[in-house]
């Protein structure tokens, strides 16, 4: 399943500027170049600060990035020459956004929320496919909603499946945990299709960069 340790990549995560500083300061200490990125909680002058940060980090590629409405395609320019995505990933509203981003349509990968509620204008063909936050597809796989339905009728469709979100999973409450306590709610990876995992994996959890490694250590075996 997810047995190729280089698919999962650490998450830059967070909405505050000590919580992005304080994971560069960790990817520095741990020599990693190749990470997530997970904008959708930094406001514009909070990326403006972002940026100069990871040109002057040790990071080398971020192939896949976690856009936001109010993100310009400049940004995705941007982050596209100077760390090669390939995969900016976006919500079921940010199709009222598209146009800005025309010229990067079949970069943008759609994550489903769990609402039960599809908007019309919401097309999959329009993009380069779905990034299946993995923690998503299990509540809505409980609750069988119409997000659930959007993507099981695709499921025969290879290309759509090409990066993932990975998050923790509660059975008890049957919801995602963006802060992980215990490698145990790592479990429900276990009992998904295998055809959700796609060839990037981001880590978009709050838990400091060298938890994340341990989650990637313990990932790596299933």
């Amino acid at each position: 399943m997810i047995k190729d340790f280089k698919k999962i990549l650490v998450g830059l995560t967070g909405n505050k500027e000590t919580h992005w500083r304080s994971k560069l300061n960790e990817i520095k200490k741990y020599k990693i170049t190749k990470i997530a990125l997970f904008l959708e909680c930094f406001e514009k002058a909070q990326r403006k600060k972002i940026y100069p940060a990871l040109l002057a980090s040790n990071i080398k590629e971020i192939p896949l990035v976690h856009i936001r409405d109010d993100m310009t395609k400049q940004e995705l320019k941007f982050l596209e020459k100077k760390f090669n995505v390939k995969y900016f990933t976006i919500h079921e509203f940010h199709f009222n956004h598209l146009k800005k981003w025309n010229g990067f349509y079949k970069k943008l990968f759609l994550e489903m929320n769990t609402d039960n509620i599809v908007p019309k204008n919401v097309d999959i063909t329009k993009i380069g496919g779905f990034c299946i936050d993995l923690s998503h597809f299990k509540v809505t796989e409980k609750k069988k909603t119409k997000d659930f339905e959007y993507i099981m009728k695709r499921k025969n469709t290879t290309r759509y499946f090409k990066c993932n979100h990975l998050n923790g999973y509660s059975y008890k409450k049957n919801t995602d945990l963006h802060t992980v306590k215990s490698l145990k709610e790592f479990s429900y990876l276990k009992t998904l299709p295998k055809f959700l995992f796609g060839k990037i994996i981001a880590l978009e959890t709050n838990n400091p960069i060298s938890q994340q490694l341990k989650f990637k250590k313990y990932l790596s075996t299933f």
